[in-house]
């Protein structure tokens, strides 16, 4: 028997349930939310760069950061697009729409839901305001979405 050059795709979907441990830095941001409703950043003691969401070491110097600033929750709507396709993974059913929102007094860029707002009604440099979980379980969905700013 000939052997053939042929090459075989299957598609598959494999489900990998797995625990993800946050770390001590990411679990006091989500615990902030979750307990106080209060989004945290990490500043940055050589670049004075705040982080949100925080993380342990500069992306610019290398820096070890430890220092926490409470931010206000406001932000400026940088970028925006609109999803219009249902996948397992997204955080609610489409459509709907993300932004990426730099709070004040952070210098990075937070990636999240907009809610109670149309494509139309949303313009880059808009303000935005969170909007949090009745019920809160320590994840960054305990934002439910960010909404334009009512005053």
């Amino acid at each position: 028997m000939k052997q053939r050059d042929e090459i075989l795709i299957f598609k598959q979907t494999l489900q990998v349930p797995y625990n993800y441990s946050a770390g001590a830095v990411v679990s006091r941001f989500l615990l902030a939310l979750r307990d106080e409703k209060k989004i945290l950043g990490i500043k940055c003691p050589k670049c004075q760069i705040v982080y949100v969401p925080p993380r342990v070491t500069c992306g610019r110097c290398f820096s070890r950061m430890s220092d926490w600033v409470e931010l206000s929750g406001r932000g400026r709507l940088e970028s925006f697009t609109v999803v219009n396709y249902s996948e397992s993974t997204h955080p609610v059913k489409a459509p709907f729409i993300l932004g990426a929102i730099k709070l004040e007094g952070a210098d990075t860029g937070l990636t999240h839901l907009i809610g109670e707002a149309k494509e139309q009604d949303l313009k880059i440099g808009a303000i935005l305001e969170p909007v949090f979980q009745e019920h809160r379980i320590g994840h960054i969905l305990d934002i439910k979405y960010f909404r334009l700013c009512r005053d």
